[in-house]
């Protein structure tokens, strides 16, 4: 099964309770926020946008798909998938939020914890 980007960014805004709606095209395109169920996005608002397409990421020779195929670690290695894409992603967030919810009570606690953030965004 193939899986998109924007099916793996939908997957993570659910995981969160969060609904987006994707708007404009190409490199124009973004995800807004529409709703936020729960309390696990504090820091965000409706109408708030959350993904932009950013153009220094593009391969120099994009491709309209990647596929892998796992046929030789079957064969080769008797390896099976033990987990969807989709449950892979829920690990994932979840660990990103248990990591966010450290940060932030270190931080309210007066600790001085550095946060890696990209440049020029």
């Amino acid at each position: 099964m193939q899986s998109s980007v924007r099916q793996f960014i939908e997957w993570s805004a659910q995981e969160l309770g969060i609904q987006l709606k994707f708007e404009g095209e190409g490199v124009g395109e973004k995800a807004v926020v529409t709703a936020i169920d729960g309390d696990k996005a504090p820091a965000l608002n409706v109408g708030d946008v959350i993904v932009r397409v950013d153009p220094r990421y593009f391969r120099p020779a994009e491709v309209e798909t990647l596929l892998g195929d796992p046929s030789n670690a079957k064969q080769k290695l008797g390896w099976v998938p033990e987990i969807t894409v989709q449950e892979m992603c829920a690990e994932m967030v979840a660990e990103d939020l248990k990591s966010a919810k450290r940060h932030a009570f270190l931080k309210a606690n007066g600790h001085d914890v550095p946060v890696s953030v990209e440049e020029g965004r």
